[in-house]
This record gives structure tokens, C-alpha cells and sequence, in this order.
């Protein structure tokens, strides 16, 4: 069993120099745990809307210090500054380090504050969690939050779960920080994280089909203005998306597919796989995606070598590539698909 960070002491907050200070902030005020992309684009755009923010890195960030931000280096010193209730979210990597940061605000937080989750943690773990928080006395919410860094910066995706009184103590804050319609109370604990993995699997679907689509168009015998027709699509066609808008901004900017071809990926669609085998819900696109996604890290195929290996020994198939297969392979198919005529018999039974 993995060992979680001791909590420290509770501070004192009646003799602290900050405690005056504390109590006379607004009741807007947030902290965030973790400065990272997500975080610290999250305290910029709550500071341009009049949140003041407390935040707290392992890292220096002088360069987030503001009139409304103020960062801090341990998470005592993040409660003593905060107004009562707190309300701290987590913008960390998922995994034990949520739990171990949980623990130790666990000993700074009290009876009525909020501690918000708005990594990509699952939504299992966050149900454990608001349990183990809620014991406590404090509230839990597990937010998912899509839109990426662009999205917390300037109008966020927010699907939150948790109890009503929690999600009310932070509503004005979610509507502020969201784009329009861009909120939403999805239900109890477990229930914001598990909308925002099929969010993510939903992603992975649309990204393969788009992937598919380049190439495609790039190895058809003519050479097309793949930008144009990116430009094109988004321009009332059925697929016109972000995503769309993304691919060729993107395409544009690396003059073409010049990238590597290893897709990295935190994990979080394999999960949602394994639930959907759990409740016995087919989702062969995603499943697919993931699988897809996994043939891009594989620079040295085994799979490749033993079907090589197999059909060489059934079938005296040779190993790599070959001119004269390649040639039958291309040239081998004389006419089309034979049809059926009107009659429905195919044209060697039926002579004229």
C-alpha cells in the first residue's frame, strides 16, 4: 500500500497575523492547489473577473503575482489566507498525489469548506474521496473541466458533481469562470468526473475519424489543398467542430503532417474501457481510438513479425517487401464486382 504524506497540524488561526486579514476578504476568494497549465490560467481569468486568488505550487510563480493573485508555498499558509467558507480547488495530476494533497488539507481545512477536484481523476476515486472528506465535515466536489488551458483562461466546460449546498456555495463562481451554458450540476459524487471521461471518449472517437479523414485525403493520386478543404468543412458542413477549426490551424502552422507519429495520453480513455466491460456497454469506436492511438508508440512491431513469420511458414510468403507481390496486389483484379441481373441470378446462370 502506497504511503500518503502525513497531515500537518492544524494551524492557529486566532493568533496568526494573517487571521485580521483573513476575515475581512470577500467571501469570492478561491485557492487553487497546483499553478500548473490548467491552475494557473484558472487564477488568471478569476482575478480579471474580481475573484481574489490565493494559490499554492511546489514552484515559484512570481510571474502570476497580481493585485488579485497571491501565491504561496505550503498549504497552511494557503488556509490562513483564505476566507471562511474555503474553497480550494486541485489542479494536479491524477493518481496518489491527489490523495496525499488531500490529506494534508484535510488538516488545514475545517467543518463548511469546499475541496474541489478539478483534475482528471476517476470518478471512482473521487466518490472514495468525498467519503473519506465529508467524514470531516467538508465538502467535496469532483469537477471535470473541459476547454483545456485556452478554456480556463478565458470560459471553461465545468461538469461538477457533488452535493446541492456545495455546488451552491461555488455556482456564481462556475457560471462567472464558464462559457455560456458552460456549467452544469450532474449529480452527486462520481458523477462530474465519470461525464467528463465519456467527454473524453467521445474525443478520442471524433479525433481518430478526423486522423482518418488526412489520410485519406493525402493519399488520394491527386494532390489536394488539404487546408482549404479544413477551411471548407468548417464552413456549414455536418463536421464543422473545433476540432476541425484545431486540424488546420494546426496543419497550417507545421506546414503539413511534418510531427512525429507517437500520440502520448495520460490514460484516462482506458479506464472508461474497462468500465464499459464492466456494464457490458459495446463501444467499439472508442475502443478502437484507444487501440489506434497505442499502434502509434510501436516503432518495432512484434505483431507484424509473427504474422510475417506465420505466413512464411504456411504459405512461402517472403519476409518485407516484394515488387512482384506489390504489383499483384495492385494489378491482380481485372474487372469490377460482378451484380446480380434483374432477375437476381448472377450472369453465368442466366446466358443471353
Amino acid at each position: 500500500m502506497a504511503l500518503r504524506p502525513s497531515a500537518p497540524p492544524a494551524p492557529s488561526f486566532t493568533n496568526s497575523p494573517l487571521h485580521n486579514f483573513t476575515l475581512d476578504m470577500s467571501n469570492t476568494q478561491i485557492g487553487i492547489v497546483g499553478l500548473g497549465k490548467m491552475g494557473a490560467a484558472l487564477a488568471q481569468q478569476a482575478a480579471e473577473k474580481g475573484y481574489p486568488v490565493v494559490g499554492m505550487d511546489i514552484r515559484p510563480r512570481p510571474d502570476l503575482e497580481s493585485d488579485l493573485i497571491h501565491v504561496v508555498g505550503t498549504l497552511p499558509e494557503l488556509a490562513q489566507r483564505l476566507a471562511r467558507p474555503r474553497k480550494v480547488f486541485m489542479y494536479i495530476p491524477a493518481g496518489a498525489a491527489v490523495d496525499g494533497i488531500i490529506e494534508q488539507l484535510l488538516g488545514v481545512l475545517e467543518p463548511g469548506d469546499v475541496l474541489v477536484d478539478g483534475g482528471n481523476s476517476y470518478w471512482g476515486d473521487s466518490i472514495r474521496r468525498a467519503r473519506r472528506v465529508q467524514a470531516q465535515g467538508v465538502h467535496f466536489l469532483d469537477c471535470g473541466t473541459s476547454g483545456g488551458p485556452g478554456g480556463a483562461r478565458t470560459g471553461a466546460c465545468y461538469m461538477v458533481g457533488g452535493a446541492p449546498a456545495a455546488v451552491a456555495l461555488l455556482q456564481d463562481f462556475f457560471v462567472a469562470t464558464a462559457v455560456p451554458g458552460g456549467f452544469l450540476h450532474t449529480g452527486p459524487a462520481g458523477t462530474g468526473h465519470y461525464v467528463k471521461l465519456v467527454h473524453n471518449g467521445i474525443e478520442f472517437g471524433m479525433l481518430q475519424a478526423i486522423a482518418e479523414g488526412m489520410g485519406l485525403l493525402t493519399h488520394f493520386r491527386e494532390k489536394l489543398d488539404i487546408s482549404a478543404i479544413l477551411q471548407l468543412w468548417n464552413n456549414g458542413s455536418v463536421v464543422r467542430s473545433w476540432l476541425i477549426e484545431l486540424m488546420k490551424k494546426t496543419y497550417d502552422q507545421e506546414g503539413g503532417f511534418t510531427v512525429p507519429s507517437y500520440i502520448e495520453d495520460t490514460g484516462e480513455v482506458n479506464w472508461l474501457v474497462a468500465d464499459a466491460l464492466h456494464m457490458e456497454v459495446p463501444i467499439p469506436v472508442i475502443t478502437q481510438s484507444v487501440v489506434q492511438l497505442f499502434t502509434s508508440r510501436d516503432k518495432d512491431p512484434t505483431w507484424a513479425k509473427a504474422i510475417a513469420m506465420m505466413r512464411h511458414g504456411f504459405g512461402g510468403h517472403p519476409y518485407g517487401e516484394d515488387a512482384g507481390i506489390r504489383h499483384e496486389r495492385q494489378f491482380g483484379r481485372v474487372g469490377e464486382y460482378e451484380q446480380p441481373d434483374e432477375t437476381g441470378e448472377q450472369p453465368e446462370n442466366n446466358p443471353k
